[in-house]
């Protein structure tokens, strides 16, 4: 287990973390979500030990991750999928690795296939793709079967079969009662794969909430309705406790009644129906919904100022 106890990074005048504490448990896939630049490189970093905090601990297993006697038995980590020496092999690269905890030579061809890189495990690492590389860094990670694993957005630049892969993986791991942190700016394969979610912005925590409230705190379920009566619709089926918008004159966004109340209401009051479809709140519009005054950095879609 993973446990932060209010970890703070400056830098300079920066506050990159400020005061954040969490725990991240066995036996489920824990993602970790913030904005560019909200901290969660350098939380990442400070766990293991690679950053020092300017105030704060983090523990990994109840001690400091810098005095385990075990570190790559305890967590496997990736962090840049291409820091590796270009010149070796992926065989060699894991082979050396091993060697320095004497874990035997067979260990790394078995990971190579595990992974997927057996046709090029002699193969000079400097010519991997991005996908490749996340191979073997996702290989590297599980080189001593350590009980944690910590991963840095470990499905880009890998193909659809790839994140198929790595999800089978993580959620594996996890069933076995081991314990895995997730970083990832793909909102919908952290939505299908994480059960429980920490969310960071501007350095401050801002949630830390199974999956399911997460989304629910964020947003709430609604029914989308078209209908070229819409606001008539729209009149009939205003309440107190019923919401209602429209962001088009035969759309309605309705919240508080079940679709099949608002289909009883239309066909009792002969309005045609095109489409009547109950909507779930994804993990995207949860995650920009909490995190709107936590963004660094905004971009615009008015591209005429470039020109």
């Amino acid at each position: 287990m993973i446990e932060v106890h209010d970890l703070t990074k400056t830098f300079g005048d920066v506050t990159a973390v400020d005061g954040i504490s969490f725990a991240v448990r066995p036996g489920v896939v824990t993602g970790f979500l913030g904005p560019n630049g909200a901290g969660k490189s350098t939380t990442m970093r400070m766990i293991l030990g690679l950053d020092k905090p300017t105030a704060g601990h983090a523990t990994v297993n109840g001690t400091s991750y810098a005095h385990s006697p075990a570190p790559i038995a305890e967590i496997g980590a990736l962090l840049d999928a291409r820091a590796v020496d270009g010149g070796r092999s992926a065989r060699n690269h894991l082979r050396a690795l091993g060697a320095t905890v004497g874990i035997g030579q067979g260990r790394a061809d078995e990971l190579l296939e595990v992974v997927g890189l057996t046709d090029v495990a002699d193969k000079p690492a400097k010519g991997f793709s991005l996908g490749m590389s996340q191979r073997l860094g996702i290989a590297t990670a599980l080189l001593a079967d350590p009980q944690i694993l910590m991963l840095d957005e470990p499905v880009n630049g890998l193909d659809p079969d790839g994140i198929l892969w790595i999800r089978d993986l993580l959620r594996k791991f996890a069933s076995e009662g081991r314990t895995v942190f997730l970083s990832s700016h793909l909102m919908s394969e952290l939505e299908i794969t994480a059960e429980h979610l920490i969310v960071i912005g501007r350095g401050k925590l801002i949630a830390d909430l199974p999956m399911e409230d997460f989304i629910a705190k964020a947003s709430k379920n609604h029914v989308r309705v078209i209908s070229p009566d819409a606001m008539r619709l729209r009149g009939l089926v205003a309440a107190a406790e019923v919401t209602v918008s429209s962001d088009a004159p035969d759309r309605l966004a309705i919240e508080g009644l079940p679709a099949s109340a608002i289909g009883r209401i239309a066909a009792a009051n002969g309005i045609e129906l095109h489409e009547l479809v109950p909507v779930a709140p994804s993990l995207e519009e949860a995650f920009m919904t909490l995190t709107a005054d936590a963004v660094a950095f905004h971009g615009s879609s008015d591209t005429s100022k470039a020109a």
